[in-house]
């Protein structure tokens, strides 16, 4: 049972792995369609007086050659049980199942921990799921029968995150696979109207959107958690103005935040210690937003005296 080191250094790994296992993996299935068309000639012999004229025409061959390659997943030789959310070695086994199926998680310990619930969740999300967290009857089943690894939108070469909204997950793909797969809430859709968390004199007035379109991450915080405008974020990873790939205490089965993109703590410091998504990575976001539910809030007109106490005495935090 790998620790948590040997998991760690797996991601990177796999960074190799995924350039390379078409030709070298033996989970990897490939497909060759060869379609050649066969020569057509020709020949027109006119002959009035010597000498005979030939004229031949020989179409071109077209060869076309179509290659697909899969990342499979392994077989199991028993079926994952519904564990719920309980500890154990059948959770162990649970925790192996995701990892080999490309959903990223800190440790197989047997411990249901954060990490595992979103996998879990990322999990029941991508296959179209309920996204419990929890491993149900249907969710157990699907893990027992799934085959291969998700696939990626992108076809790029080099790494691009793919943030899909409308399933609220968000992948790191290389050279057009995927490498890891993990939950993530993004823009609620809401209007709100919110005191800024660094200065309690000011407001901040917009809709919690997570803008569609291909990006750069160019900016990045790499120590603990900063305090952001509307509220607190882990190590974030910039890619579109104020909005940024950032760890949270919170990434619901829904979009709930002010337009950033949240994974759990443990999957940003994964993300920072592998240095798998430096600064020029694009960050490729589709899907729908949410629709506002709540009208547009009027700015306050009055100007109020507020004494902003000590940060470390602030208890309040608004996550984004």
């Amino acid at each position: 049972m790998p620790d948590r080191n040997v998991l760690v250094a797996g991601a990177a790994l796999l960074l190799v792995a995924c350039s390379a296992a078409e030709a070298e993996t033996p989970s990897s299935t490939a497909s060759t369609t060869l379609s050649t068309a066969p020569s057509t000639i020709s020949s027109t012999t006119s002959t009035t007086v010597p000498p005979t004229t030939t004229t031949t025409t020989v179409p071109p061959t077209t060869t076309s050659t179509t290659t697909s390659t899969t990342l499979a997943v392994p077989l199991l030789d028993r079926a994952i049980a519904a564990v719920g959310t309980r500890d154990g070695e059948e959770t162990a086994r649970v925790q192996q199942r995701l990892l080999e199926a490309g959903f990223w998680l800190v440790a197989v310990d047997g411990d249901y921990g954060h990490t595992t619930k979103q996998a879990v969740m990322a999990f029941q999300k991508y296959y179209g799921l309920k996204a419990t967290g929890k491993v149900d009857d249907t969710t157990a089943l699907a893990l027992t029968q799934v085959s291969t690894w998700p696939q990626a939108r992108s076809t790029d070469a080099g790494t691009i995150v793919e943030v899909d909204k409308d399933r609220q997950i968000l992948m790191v793909v290389v050279n057009g696979r995927v490498l890891w797969v993990f939950n993530t809430s993004t823009g609620s859709g809401q209007w709100y109207l919110e005191q800024n968390q660094k200065d309690l004199t000011k407001w901040e007035l917009g809709r919690s959107i997570t803008d569609s379109g291909r990006f750069k991450i160019n900016r990045e915080r790499s120590n603990g958690w900063w305090a952001g405008d509307l509220g607190e974020i882990y190590r974030p990873k910039y890619f579109n103005g104020g909005i940024a790939i950032h760890g949270s205490r919170s990434i619901p089965n829904y979009p709930a935040s002010h337009g950033c993109v949240r994974v759990s703590t443990a999957a940003m410091d994964m993300i920072w210690e592998t240095g798998i998504l430096p600064k020029g990575t694009t960050v490729w976001v589709y899907g729908d937003d949410v629709e506002a539910e709540n009208e547009k809030p009027e700015m306050p007109t009055t100007t109020t005296s507020t004494t902003v106490p000590p940060l470390e005495s602030t208890t309040t935090v608004v996550a984004p």
